[in-house]
């Protein structure tokens, strides 16, 4: 079973760096769910899925994988490009489009 370890994204509703500084380290499922018969969930008997730990630099967490001897893959952090806008443009006499209420 093979564990990823990534830096999330910062969350697109909110203009906040959040919980986009740490590394995460979760498992892949080992097994595929499966639909329980009585009540319609999805099910696993795979809990390794429920563990997700949080490292402040990637060293750590690959530290902490070879340690515990988890196969590991890093997938590379995402970077995001500010979009710069200015509110004067918006009453620029060059628009395309005409600025209306």
């Amino acid at each position: 079973m093979t564990a990823r370890i990534y830096r999330p994204a910062p969350n697109a509703m909110q203009s906040g760096r959040g919980k986009s500084k740490t590394w995460v380290l979760v498992h892949e499922p080992a097994s595929a769910r499966e639909i329980e018969p009585l009540m319609g969930y999805t099910a696993t008997s795979d809990t390794q899925i429920q563990v997700r730990l949080s490292f402040d630099t990637l060293e750590e967490a690959e530290a902490y994988a070879r340690t515990n001897g988890i196969p590991y893959s890093v997938q590379p952090p995402h970077s995001s490009i500010p979009k710069r806008s200015s509110y004067p443009d918006n009453f620029r006499f060059d628009r395309k489009s005409p600025w209306t209420h």
